[in-house]
């Protein structure tokens, strides 16, 4: 049997290793378990071997507002792998080329939000005024009626707010997609509303897209690995949990690793989906109500396609298609163009919410992907695709519609000496990167109280 650890993480995404290293820098020792080769869960990136750029699993940007994880990253040193985009601005295309920005002007918060609304030329004089009006009615529903908006879809808030179809999907809809990963039809109000106050109506730096200059990996995996084991802790890639087992008080008392290893621990944190922290639950606990429901969570999937072209066929960095399967175009040529990205062709592609599309063969998603980028920027027709990877996250995240919402449980569980963390876990945000983050922090405070009260 392993010697003992003050605390035991499973799962080593942007969650576990949050709290990981809130635990190591209160000079506990941590040991972090994770079923994978590699860390990163489902935030991850790898070299690609034919065109030599780093690849991340998804299009993953983090925003201004996402303080816990700019704190999480300073802390473990990658604050200087960062690159902040002040000037939020997109490029919405419709069919044909039309094009329109979305660029926030230099005024202070949300009063740059505002202007960069009021300027929306895909939108008519009429429905821009509508817009900064149903934005301002949202805000107002998020302070002082929340729980209406808890029980509502995005789609139903556009009625409630008088938004015309053609402003829904030339505004509303392309960001409430992109933020909550799921069709408007299903997505929660309540979540919408926080993301939009968070990132758009306060300070103009919330605003701010992030990037890394490296990949996923390199940007927060290596540093928090680092601060784990300098404090005296392990970090376990290949470590696959088949079940924890109970004292006879009803705390967890290890974990037992596949080949028949244990890992024993005064504290345990899932930090893991819900569908994988239910295989590896006792049977006793998964059929407590508070385990149980996790069964009726739904998840959402995202598919991304990377695609490398022989040329640039956009100076834009990131462009908005409207009214295509495809919703988003990331040009890593121009988000990096001082960081050593290499190829000038090198596109990413985002379908959020693709239910319907996440089964399908990756040639048929490559072609629909070429398809969209050839009807909105017709410079692109002449250009030959050189390399395309498709990447489908089939759980990418979990489903924000208000019925999961509801369901998602709090940190603390039953099982006293034993939290759970992942974007999952109800924090009031969506399923992001920042959620994690707060969700394995928070999850780290509970053990080291925890460990105080039964020293």
């Amino acid at each position: 049997m392993a010697a003992a650890h003050d605390v035991v993480v499973i799962g080593a995404g942007f969650a576990g290793l949050a709290a990981a290293v809130a635990l190591a820098e209160r000079g506990l020792r941590v040991a972090v378990l994770e079923s994978k080769p590699n860390l990163g869960g489902r935030a991850y990136s790898f070299d690609d071997v034919e065109s030599h750029d780093w690849v991340d699993n998804g299009q993953h940007v983090l925003m201004g507002c996402y303080s816990e994880t700019l704190d999480f990253l300073a802390r473990i040193g990658s604050s200087g792998k960062l690159v902040f985009h002040e000037d939020l601005a997109i490029e919405m295309l419709e069919r044909g080329g039309k094009s329109a920005m979305l660029k926030t002007a230099r005024l202070p918060g949300p009063l740059h939000m505002s202007a960069a609304l009021l300027r929306y030329r895909h939108l008519t004089v009429a429905e821009r005024v509508a817009a900064v009006r149903g934005g301002l009615k949202l805000l107002w529903m998020r302070r002082y009626d929340g729980a209406a908006l808890r029980r509502i879809t995005v789609a139903q808030l556009m009625e409630l707010l008088r938004q015309g179809q053609h402003a829904r999907e030339s505004f509303w809809y392309p960001l409430a997609i992109a933020t909550l990963n799921e069709d408007p039809e299903r997505s929660s109000a309540a979540l919408l509303a926080e993301v939009l106050k968070r990132a758009f109506f306060s300070r103009r730096r919330d605003s701010a897209f992030v990037y890394s200059k490296v990949g996923l990996s390199e940007l927060y995996c290596t540093g928090a690995a680092a601060v784990v084991e300098r404090n005296g802790g392990t970090v376990a890639p290949r470590s696959i949990v088949e079940g924890l087992e109970l004292d006879a008080d009803g705390n967890v008392a290890y974990a037992r690793i596949r080949e028949g290893r244990r890992m024993t621990g005064r504290c345990f944190i899932a930090a893991t989906p819900p569908a994988q922290l239910l295989r590896f639950l006792p049977e006793s606990a998964v059929a407590d109500p508070f385990f149980a429901r996790l069964q009726r969570l739904e998840s959402s999937p995202i598919i991304c396609v990377h695609v490398w072209l022989d040329r640039e066929v956009t100076k834009s960095p990131f462009v908005g298609l409207i009214g295509t399967t495809t919703q988003w175009l990331f040009n890593k040529r121009r988000i990096f163009e001082r960081h050593g990205m290499r190829h000038p062709g090198y596109l990413s592609f985002v379908i959020s919410g693709a239910r319907r599309l996440v089964d399908r063969p990756s040639d048929e998603l490559l072609e629909i992907v070429m398809n969209d980028l050839r009807a909105m920027i017709p410079g692109s027709r002449d250009a030959k695709v050189l390399r395309a990877l498709v990447l489908k996250e089939k759980n990418a995240t979990m489903a924000p519609d208000p019925a999961s919402d509801a369901l998602r449980p709090p940190v603390t569980t039953p099982l006293r000496n034993f939290s759970l963390a992942g974007d999952w876990v109800q924090t009031g945000l969506p399923a992001t990167i920042e959620s994690a983050v707060v969700a394995g922090r928070t999850a780290a405070s509970k053990a080291a109280s925890w460990l105080q009260e039964h020293a």
